[in-house]
């Protein structure tokens, strides 16, 4: 059985990162048939990627 108490005592423990403790997170996406770093693009490939839109599925029979 956990002790409440000491629960309760974890969850106001708050953690805070300075800029220089954080790292960047990379952006991988898939271009024809192979995955690759966002980063790795060119201007124009990172142009078409910021461009893309993403397809939502509905129900049939809605709006």
């Amino acid at each position: 059985m956990t002790d409440l108490s000491n629960q309760e005592g974890l969850k106001s423990k708050e953690i805070t990162l300075h800029d220089d403790e954080r790292q960047p997170c990379e952006i991988w996406t898939r271009v024809m048939g192979y995955h690759r770093p966002v980063s790795s693009f060119n201007i124009g490939k990172k142009g078409e990627y910021h461009e893309r839109t993403y397809f939502v599925e509905k129900r049939a029979g809605q709006g």
